[in-house]
């Protein structure tokens, strides 16, 4: 049992690690943490409800999630062609365009569940 413990403790220290790559390489990182505090404060002053906040979560989680993977799949194409090749450009492409795709999504969600109570607290008082 000790053995099994230890190596899960071990396979969190690999997850912080990429956590810490990801956060200290990639410029896009610290636009999806601005973004992800301004919505959670944003969220704190329009006291949304636990549904939204569920919603709200998964759709950090979903950003930071196709950031992370992204990361990982540009490092993947990296290391198998170093030099430039047509695959690995739509490699990287496609994956980009995954972070695209669910930061655009995270904005509609945004709108729907911010927009209404963000309208009622600047215009209707």
């Amino acid at each position: 049992m000790g053995k099994f413990i230890l190596s899960r403790l071990i396979s969190f220290t690999y997850a912080f690690e990429g956590i810490h790559y990801v956060l200290h390489t990639q410029k896009n990182a610290w636009i999806h943490g601005v973004i992800s505090l301004f919505v959670i404060f944003l969220g704190i002053w329009l006291s949304i409800s636990p549904q939204e906040w569920a919603i709200v979560g998964l759709t950090i989680g979903l950003v930071w999630m196709a950031e992370f993977l992204n990361t990982a799949i540009e490092a993947i194409f990296d290391l198998v062609h170093p030099d430039s090749h047509p695959l690995a450009k739509i490699g990287k492409d496609v994956s980009a365009a995954g972070v695209l795709i669910s930061a655009l999504t995270a904005i509609f969600v945004g709108l729907c569940i911010f927009g209404p109570p963000l309208f009622v607290k600047i215009f209707v008082r």
